[in-house]
């Protein structure tokens, strides 16, 4: 599975590439990859003698969606919110500390934002993001704000705990979030959290576009 797994993050990768990243031997890695393959799950390319991450990967992961009814019962929701805007609706739920893109409406501008499902992203730089972590109570909040980094990818990143803490105070008073450029310069999103019977976050909605526009 760590061969698996980090085959499925490169595009492509010989096998003594392989062998020296995960310091294994090409006998072992040739093994594994063999097994893999006869699932579907890597392919060959004979042509550049490079292995690749298969189409069974797709369909495994496809069926994550399968688990929730959320993907199909958002979709209305999204194209809602592509016709009010005219911007890029998104659907996403927190996945080990990170935001995990569910569901995605497109926009037809021609400069748009885009997070195919099954994007990964870091909480503190995404309106989604942003918008679970304020509805967490104070040992999760600080368990998941622990487990990763606050990195910074613009000058417009909070990478401070405090006045992250301090970000998403205001964003639980008013309900919604805001990532002003904080992920990527000239992008803009606003999200709010989605709740559950139980009234506990379970999922994020966000419309996300250049800043000339949101």
């Amino acid at each position: 599975m760590e061969v698996f797994e980090f085959l499925s993050e490169s595009a492509g990768k010989t096998l003594s590439e392989l062998a020296a990243d995960l310091d294994q031997s090409p006998a072992t890695i040739y093994r594994i990859l063999v097994t893999l393959e006869g699932r579907d799950l890597v392919e060959f390319q004979a042509e550049e003698q490079r292995w690749h991450i298969g189409p069974q990967a797709f369909v495994i992961g496809a069926r994550f969606l399968r688990r929730t009814i959320l993907d199909e019962r958002a979709r209305p929701f999204l194209r809602k919110l592509l016709h009010d805007t005219g911007e890029t609706a998104n659907l996403g739920s927190e996945q080990n500390g990170r935001v995990l893109f569910l569901s995605q409406v497109e926009t037809h501008e021609t400069i748009r934002a885009f997070f195919p499902p099954g994007t990964l992203s870091p909480m503190h730089s995404s309106g989604i993001g942003k918008a679970l972590l304020a509805q967490m109570d104070e040992d999760r909040l600080n368990r998941t704000l622990s487990a990763h980094a606050l990195e910074a990818f613009t000058e417009h990143t909070i990478t401070d705990v405090s006045a992250l803490k301090s970000d998403l105070a205001e964003i639980r008073a008013r309900g919604f979030s805001m990532d002003g450029e904080e992920k990527n310069l000239g992008m803009r999103c606003i999200a709010a959290p989605v709740f559950d019977m139980n009234s506990e976050a379970i999922a994020g909605l966000s419309v996300s576009g250049p800043t000339s526009r949101v």
